[in-house]
């Protein structure tokens, strides 16, 4: 045999057992995406609470206060129209209306305990409008039929108020038109209850007192508007924020969790691999007898064993050559 120069192979196999360590890489391999995870379930949970408020809580609780604002309104022109008509119609519309008022604001204040005070000031201003309104209708006596040519007076202004401004209106921008319909509109409610007074000189601080508490009412509506409109707008300022700082924070850690994973695709085959690629170059050494093939093993599990196996079958066969020469 010719002997050529003695070389030692190290066969490094860390760990007790190829399995396990298969094992571990895979656990690893998931565990790294667990952040990415967690990130994204926790910003799509608070991104649902928000949706939520503004859907189920705020948007609705601003739409009530804007119906009961309407429905105050209706209740107000009802009960012009039945100081000066003596119409019952008008006065079971106004009922009603209050009535649907009153159901709003205990919505509104289910939906929004933050808004308790606002809901109960409304309240309140309602039973006192209610209360007023009352003692109007026992000041104005029986329903029956008001004076038909002040009626007709106060109607034919208004239409000829109304038949000049339409008649100019190409002039005009929208804008501009209804604004100054709007204007007219008022004017007339004006001219409806200074109409009822003078049918009935007592209404006049009877009136005073229901437009007080009808604007206090108002007020209040419109309040509880604006506030939740803000929180609207300040739960979609979060919302954008939120989107933001999870735009960022995700990115940040999928880099981090590609760079890791990269890394331990690359770290944990390789110490797999290693000791197998070392022992193919002892085999290969051995086989085509360029010399004496030393092993230096450490580690336990199947590589190791595997690695004094092959020692032991290279140095019979070291062995057999060598007394065969």
């Amino acid at each position: 045999m010719r002997l050529g120069i003695r070389k030692t192979f190290k066969i490094l196999a860390p760990g007790n057992s190829l399995r396990r360590r298969v094992a571990y890489s895979l656990a690893i391999a998931r565990l790294i995406l667990v952040p990415v995870i967690f990130l994204a379930v926790y910003y799509l949970f608070e991104m649902g609470w928000i949706v939520d408020r503004i859907v189920n809580t705020d948007a609705p609780a601003a739409t009530h206060a804007q119906e009961a604002s309407i429905e105050m309104l209706e209740a107000r022109r009802a009960e012009r129209n039945y100081l000066l008509l003596r119409d019952p119609s008008y006065l079971a519309a106004n009922r009603q209306s209050v009535e649907k008022a009153q159901e709003i604001l205990g919505q509104i204040q289910d939906l929004e305990p933050e808004d308790a005070g606002d809901t109960s000031k409304g309240l309140a201003s309602l039973q006192l409008y209610e209360q007023r309104f009352a003692a109007a209708v026992s000041a104005v006596g029986e329903p029956g039929q008001a004076d038909g040519d002040r009626v007709r007076a106060v109607v034919r202004a208004y239409e000829n108020d109304l038949d000049s401004l339409l008649r100019g209106s190409r002039a005009k921008s929208r804008a501009q038109l209804i604004d100054q319909l709007r204007t007219r509109v008022e004017s007339f409610d004006s001219q409806i209850s200074e109409t009822a007074q003078e049918a009935n000189p007592g209404l006049a601080h009877l009136t005073g007192d229901l437009q007080a508490s009808s604007a206090m009412v108002l007020q209040v509506l419109a309040t509880l508007q604006t506030e939740n409109w803000k929180r609207v707008e300040a739960d979609h300022r979060e919302a954008r924020r939120l989107m933001r700082q999870a735009e960022w924070a995700l990115s940040i850690v999928s880099a981090l969790t590609l760079i890791f994973s990269i890394w331990v695709s690359l770290f944990l085959p390789r110490q797999v691999v290693k000791p197998l690629i070392s022992l193919r170059e002892a085999v290969d050494h051995a086989a085509e007898g360029r010399g004496l093939t030393d092993f230096e093993i450490q580690g336990k599990g199947e590589v190791a064993e595997l690695a004094r196996s092959v020692q032991r079958l290279i140095a019979r066969l070291q062995q057999s050559q060598t007394g065969a020469a």
